[in-house]
Formats: structure tokens, sequence, C-alpha cells
């Protein structure tokens, strides 16, 4: 779409130049313009090239605002395909695109990841409704999307579970998304008039050996939400 938006861009700067300098050569040359301005055939001949460049402007520009709307349809396309309808955020789909990069291949040792489950969002579809649980999923989607700035990827995995993959990671950088969805949540829980916001998350990051895949990191920070669930310690991060 890009090279096609260039060669546009490029055929239109062209016509209107030569356009332009047509023109000029008619209104600079007295004698080709008495020449047009007596002769008949030559007057005739005239119009119709001016004709047809009117049309091929015409038609360029008909080509620039098709091509606008099919780059439109196109966006609003892959936004549909790569945006959780009800969250707002990348949904499975996109999630799976950005974890292919690295399957098939060793575990970059600065690749981090944090699971997220928004545990009462059960209790809310029973006791307010699916309405409201889809609205608490949407604000929760917005945290984790603010908290992420300049950090990480962040999706709905689906159901109530969502995903944050740092690339380029370290330990800093986990510490402070953390700190900021924990922040917005609080600040989210003391304004609202119904359901709060409740959480729980696993991380993985630097492990030990027997971590090799990515899939085998997210497996692992999703396995911790349920170990800090048990009661027992998260390792340290």
């Amino acid at each position: 779409m890009k090279k096609f938006d260039v060669f546009k861009t490029i055929q239109l700067a062209l016509f209107v130049l030569l356009a332009g300098v047509g023109l000029l050569i008619i209104l600079t040359d007295q004698a080709l313009y008495r020449t047009i301005a007596n002769d008949t055939h030559v007057r005739a001949l005239c119009i119709l090239l001016w004709a047809t460049l009117v049309l091929s402007f015409l038609f360029i520009f008909m080509d620039f605002s098709l091509f606008s709307t099919f780059k439109k349809d196109f966006r609003e396309l892959d936004y549909a395909v790569s945006s959780d309808p009800v969250s707002g955020i990348a949904n499975r789909y996109s999630c799976d695109g950005i974890i292919e990069k690295y399957l098939d291949q060793p575990l970059p040792r600065n690749i981090g990841c944090i699971m997220f489950d928004l545990t009462n969002i059960r209790e809310i579809n029973r006791t307010l409704g699916h309405v409201r649980g889809n609205e608490l999923i949407h604000d929760f989607s917005g945290i984790l999307q603010a908290s992420s700035m300049n950090l990480c990827f962040v999706g709905r995995n689906g159901g109530n579970k969502f995903i944050a993959l740092f690339e380029n990671c370290t330990a800093q950088k986990l510490a402070t998304f953390l700190e900021r969805v924990e922040s917005k949540v609080s600040l989210y829980n003391e304004n609202s008039e119904s359901a709060p916001i409740v959480y729980k998350y696993g991380s993985a990051y630097r492990e030990n050996e027997s971590v090799r895949t990515i899939t085998d990191l997210i497996a692992l920070s999703n396995h911790r939400i349920y170990v800090k669930e048990a009661g027992r310690k998260e390792p340290e991060i």
C-alpha cells in the first residue's frame, strides 16, 4: 500500500507539472496562441487534449480517494482482527503473534512475562450481571494498557486472563509495571461505586535452565498465580 501511495503521488505531481508547463507555453507563445484562436481544427484538438487532462486528473483524484477508503477499511479490519471487543486491548490472536516470534528457538535471557487473573469476575457476573463484568474487564484492560507504556506488550489471553510480555526486560521494568498497575487499581477501587477490581498475578524472568522456551516461561508465570494464591512465596524476579 505504501508503494502504491508513493507511485500515485509521483504520478499526480508529474501530471500537474506537465499540465502547468503546457499551459505556460500556450500563454507565453503569442504565435501559438493566435494559431489556436484562429484555426478551428487546432482549437478542437486543444479542447480535446485539455478535456483528456481534466479527466485524467479526476481519475487520479478518484484513485486517491478510493485508496484512502481502502486504507481506512484495512485499518478497521486489522483492529477488528487484533483487538478484543470486550477489553479493547490486544486479543488472543495478537498475543499468539507476539509469542510466535520466539517459538522453536531458545528462550532469550531478556524476556519477561506476567500473567494476570481477574479473580472476582465470575462473582461479578453472577451477582451484578455480565454487562458489569464486561465493564470491569474493560476497565482493568485500560489500566494494564496505561501501565504498559514504554515497558511491554499487554493483551487479553482469554476469559479473565491477561498477559504482559516484556522484550528487552529488566527486573526494574517488571517492578515499575506492577507498581503502576497496583497504584491505578487502588485509585480505581477507591472511586468505584460498585464492584472493585481484584486480581492476582504471577511473573517469570531469568529462570533456571528448565525454562527453555517462551511457552515454558508463560506456563511458569501462569502457575505462579496459583502458587501465590495458595500462600507460598513467589520466587524473586
